[in-house]
C-alpha cells in the first residue's frame, strides 16, 4: 500500500513532466489505434469478403508444365527441335472429359453445384446465313477457293490438306455458325458471350422434349428474316451430307454490343456473337455433337463431337468452400497438369491490393511510432530518475528495499502510460474510419494512376502480369457469382467444366468483358475490444521498456554514497 500511494503522490507531484508524458502517449496509442484498426479491416475483408458469396471455380490445365513434361520425356532430336506432336499428344491426353468433371463435382465434401457449355461450330446453308459484310463474304469464299486449291494441289505431291470451308487457316475452319449448348439456366446466366435479353419468345428447356429448340441474336433473325417459331437449317462442317433442323423458339439482344469485324476473315463469321445459336445440351447430344458423342462407333459423328469444346464450373457457397473443395479435389486423384482456380478468388484478391497496401503501410507507421515513443519514454524516465536520485538514497536509506522503489517507479509510469493510452484510444476510435478511408482513398488513386499510365503507355489496357485492372484468372475472365449459381437445376450437376484449351466462343467472349478491378473502396476501421486489449499490451511493453532503463540506474545506486555526495 506504501508503494502506491507514494507512487500517486509522485505522479500528483510531477503534475507537468507527467502530462508531457501522458501527451507522448497519448499521440502514440492514437496513431496505434488508427494501424491496428486499419490492419483489422484488411484482415476482416480478406476473411469475410467471400464468405457468404457464391464462388465459381474451374479445373484448369498448366500447359507449360505440361509441355515441359513432354519435351524432358522426349528423346533429343538430331536437329535439337522440340517434338511438336508430342506435345500435342500430352495435351490431348490431359483433357478432361465430362465424366471425370462430374466425378469431382461428387468427390467434394462441401455443397457444390456445377452448370456446364458445350461449344461447337456448323455451317450456313441456303436458307440460312451468317451475318457478314460483303467484304468479309469475299475474302471466305476466296480463302475457301484458296483452300481447295492448295487440296488439289497437294494431292498431285506430298500429303494433301483438307479443303475448307467459311474463314480458317491452312485450309481448316472455324465453321459460318457458333453452336453452343447449355446445362442448366446457370450456364445460360454466364453465357460465353456475355449476359443478354430475350426480345421475344423464351429460353429452351433443357430435357430431351424440348430438343432442337434454339434461340438466335436479334441481329440473325433480322438478317435471314426470321421470327420465334421459324425453323433454319444448319450444315455439319463435314459437308452438305449431314444438316441438322433446329427451331427458333426465342430472339436474344446481347447486353453489350458485337464488333462484327474484330476477328478478320481469318476467324469466321462464328467468332461474331450476333452469329451465336444456343440450345441446350441434350440438344447437341441428339444431334450427334456432345462431347458425350466422342466414342460413337460413326465416324462422322466422332469427328464433329470431337471439335466440340467443353467448358465446366463448379459453383460453391463461400471461400472457405472453395479451399476445401480445391483439397477434395486433389485428394480425388487430380493429376498435377491440373490446378483448380476461380476467377472470382482471383478478382477480390485483386480489389484488396490498395487495401493491402494501406495495411502494410500501417505496419511500418506502428513500428516507426512505438520505437519513437519508446525512445522518447527513455530518455524521459532517465531524467526523471536522475532529478529524484536523492529521494531514492533517502527512501532505500531508511529501509524501503530497492525492489519497492523500482515498483513505485513502474507504477508511476504505469498511470501515466495508462491514461494516455486511454485517451490516445479515444482520440484513435474518432479518426479511425474517416482517416482509414482517406488513406485508402489515395492508394486507388495511386493504383488507378499506374492503370492509366500503362493505359496511355500502350492505347489499351495493357496484359502486364499483377498489373491494376487485371483481375481476371487464368482463362481471361471474371467469374460470375449471380445468384442464379444457386439455382442450377438438378440436371445440371451431371458436371460443369471450364476446360477452354480451345473453346473459340468462350474465350472471345470472354475477351470482350471489361477487366477493370472494382476496388474496394471503404472500409469500416472501427475499434473492438480486440484492438483496444492490444493496446493495453503495448502500453504495458513501453512502460516495461522505458522503466528497464530506470531499473538499472536504482539498483547501481548506493544510498550512503547519494546522502554523502548531497552533503
Amino acid at each position: 500500500m506504501f508503494v502506491l500511494k507514494n507512487a500517486w503522490r509522485s505522479v500528483v507531484r510531477n503534475a507537468g513532466r507527467n502530462i508531457l508524458i501522458v501527451v507522448i502517449v497519448a499521440v502514440i496509442a492514437a496513431a496505434a489505434t488508427v494501424g491496428l484498426a486499419i490492419r483489422n479491416a484488411a484482415q476482416n475483408a480478406r476473411e469475410t469478403g467471400l464468405s457468404s458469396t457464391t464462388v465459381t471455380a474451374t479445373i484448369d490445365m498448366d500447359r507449360d508444365k505440361m509441355m515441359s513434361a513432354a519435351q524432358s520425356s522426349q528423346s533429343s532430336s538430331s536437329d535439337g527441335k522440340p517434338d511438336k506432336d508430342a506435345m500435342r499428344k500430352a495435351l490431348d491426353q490431359s483433357s478432361l472429359t465430362l465424366a471425370e468433371y462430374r466425378k469431382y463435382a461428387k468427390a467434394s465434401s462441401v455443397p457444390v453445384t456445377t452448370y456446364y457449355t458445350q461449344t461447337t461450330s456448323v455451317n450456313a446453308t441456303d436458307g440460312f446465313q451468317p451475318v457478314e459484310t460483303s467484304t468479309s463474304n469475299s475474302e471466305k469464299n476466296s480463302s475457301a477457293s484458296h483452300s481447295a486449291a492448295q487440296g488439289a494441289s497437294d494431292s498431285h505431291g506430298g500429303e494433301g490438306v483438307p479443303g475448307g470451308q467459311g474463314g480458317g487457316f491452312g485450309g481448316m475452319t472455324s465453321g459460318d455458325f457458333s453452336l453452343v449448348g447449355f446445362s442448366s439456366d446457370a450456364a445460360v446466366s454466364n453465357a460465353p458471350n456475355g449476359s443478354f435479353t430475350m426480345a421475344s419468345g423464351k429460353v429452351f428447356g433443357y430435357g430431351s422434349g424440348s430438343d432442337g429448340q434454339v434461340i438466335i441474336s436479334q441481329a440473325l433473325a433480322k438478317f435471314n428474316g426470321l421470327k420465334v417459331g421459324s425453323t433454319v437449317t444448319v450444315e455439319d462442317l463435314s459437308g452438305s451430307d449431314t444438316t441438322y433442323k433446329l427451331t427458333v423458339v426465342g430472339i436474344y439482344k446481347n447486353s453489350t454490343s458485337a464488333d462484327t469485324g474484330s476477328h478478320g476473315p481469318m476467324g469466321g463469321t462464328s467468332s461474331d456473337p450476333d452469329n451465336a445459336i444456343y440450345t441446350s445440351v441434350s440438344t447437341l447430344k441428339k444431334l450427334g455433337l456432345s462431347t458425350d458423342s466422342s466414342d460413337a462407333a460413326d465416324s462422322s459423328t466422332q469427328t464433329s463431337a470431337s471439335r466440340t469444346q467443353l467448358s465446366f464450373a463448379y459453383v460453391l457457397g463461400s471461400k472457405s468452400d472453395y479451399e476445401t473443395f480445391a483439397s477434395d479435389v486433389k485428394k480425388a486423384g487430380l493429376d498435377a497438369n491440373h490446378k483448380v482456380s476461380s476467377a472470382d478468388v482471383e478478382n477480390y484478391e485483386s480489389s484488396l491490393v490498395p487495401l493491402d497496401n494501406l495495411a502494410k503501410f500501417a505496419l511500418t507507421l506502428l513500428i516507426i511510432v512505438l520505437a519513437v515513443g519508446a525512445a522518447v519514454l527513455i530518455v524521459i524516465n532517465l531524467f526523471n530518475i536522475r532529478e529524484r536520485k536523492y529521494e531514492i538514497g533517502v527512501l532505500t536509506a531508511i529501509g524501503i528495499t530497492k525492489a519497492k522503489v523500482v515498483a513505485q517507479f513502474v507504477i508511476e509510469l504505469l498511470i501515466v502510460t495508462m491514461a494516455g493510452i486511454a485517451i490516445g484510444v479515444a482520440g484513435g476510435a474518432a479518426a479511425s474510419v474517416p482517416v482509414s478511408n482517406q488513406l485508402l482513398a489515395q492508394q486507388i488513386s495511386s493504383q488507378e494512376s499506374q492503370a492509366s499510365s500503362q493505359q496511355a503507355q500502350f492505347g489499351r489496357d495493357a496484359d502486364v502480369p499483377g498489373a491494376p485492372g487485371q483481375g481476371g484468372g487464368p482463362n481471361g475472365s471474371s467469374g460470375s457469382s449471380d445468384g442464379s449459381d444457386r439455382q442450377a437445376q438438378s440436371d445440371s450437376q451431371s458436371g460443369q467444366p471450364d476446360q477452354k484449351p480451345n473453346g473459340q466462343s468462350a474465350q472471345r467472349g470472354q475477351r470482350g468483358l471489361s477487366k477493370a478491378v472494382e476496388y474496394v473502396s471503404t472500409v469500416n476501421a472501427t475499434v473492438n475490444f480486440k484492438i483496444i486489449g492490444e493496446l493495453v499490451l503495448i502500453g504495458v511493453a513501453l512502460t516495461l521498456v522505458s522503466a528497464l532503463v530506470g531499473v538499472v540506474a536504482i539498483v547501481r545506486y548506493e544510498p550512503l554514497q547519494i546522502l554523502a555526495d548531497r552533503s
